[in-house]
């Protein structure tokens, strides 16, 4: 048996909860062999970002020659990038090689509320790996930052935005909804053929680190496997409210603990 192959661009989080580190923990659960791309080390916990370094973008270049040429990559997610040169390289890097299912997740923020992405390095990604992406996965903080409009406060805002950002160029947006109220997270995905509306239980949890980066790379999961987008949403979006229920049992750290990646195969006692 020969498993689909992902590949993640992303930052690394040294508490294990997000970035790359929930990547490809997302991969292995959902049965895709993971490689990966290292685009900045965060010194990082439950707590919070006390410091991040990036790699040099020509490094970055080069993780994606050395992926790339020798591995079948099947879908990659493109997470944390931080500063226009890393975006520059990244988006050499998918033309050099045609990489194909391209899902951008625009990380900004960390959950602790600590920056990750340069102010000024939000127009290159605009110009630059939008425009190369079948998917865009912005909450909702980070659509209004990407549109320079207030966050949206209901369903149909969330439309309009994820139609104002599949008009930069890329297949199709799945505005998030997790930062908002109510008793379900409710994810729109916006394409040419319209909406699709995406509901979950929310949960009183603040075990909730690296749950954007979790749902990006469980999409990824499943175009990898070949699933239709909607479908792959649909899967990654069961998979992420799972491992947010499930949250609770891995009790890491003194902050906001990550998900539960391995919800369904790890014993519940």
């Amino acid at each position: 048996m020969t498993a689909p192959i992902a590949l993640t661009i992303a930052g690394s989080d040294s508490g294990g909860g997000a970035g790359i580190q929930a990547d490809l923990k997302t991969f292995s659960a959902l049965g895709v062999y993971g490689a990966s791309v290292i685009t900045a080390l965060t010194a990082q916990n439950t707590r919070g970002v006390a410091g991040v370094f990036d790699i040099p973008a020509d490094f970055v270049a080069a993780q994606m020659d050395a992926v790339f040429s020798d591995l079948a990559v099947a879908a990659t997610k493109i997470g944390m990038l931080s500063r226009a040169e890393t975006i520059e390289a990244v988006a050499s890097g998918l033309d050099r090689h045609a990489a194909k299912n391209l899902v951008l997740d625009p990380v900004m923020v960390a959950t602790s509320g600590d920056p990750l992405l340069r102010p000024d390095a939000v127009a290159t990604m605009k110009r630059l790996l939008i425009p190369r992406a079948l998917l865009v996965t912005p909450n909702l903080a980070e659509a209004a930052v990407l549109l320079g409009t207030p966050l949206a406060t209901n369903e149909a805002e969330m439309g309009k935005q994820g139609e104002a950002i599949l008009s930069l160029g890329c297949k199709a947006v799945l505005v998030k909804g997790g930062h908002g109220t109510g008793p379900h997270a409710v994810d729109i995905l916006v394409d040419r053929g319209g909406l699709r509306r995406y509901p979950a239980r929310r949960f009183d949890t603040q075990n909730t680190h690296g749950t954007g980066c979790t749902l990006s790379s469980a999409i990824v999961a499943g175009l990898a496997k070949e699933l239709p987008l909607a479908d792959a949403v649909a899967a990654a979006k069961d998979f992420v409210t799972g491992a947010i229920e499930a949250a609770h049992r891995l009790s890491v750290g003194k902050g906001r603990g990550p998900v539960h990646h391995f919800h369904a195969r790890w014993p519940k006692a």
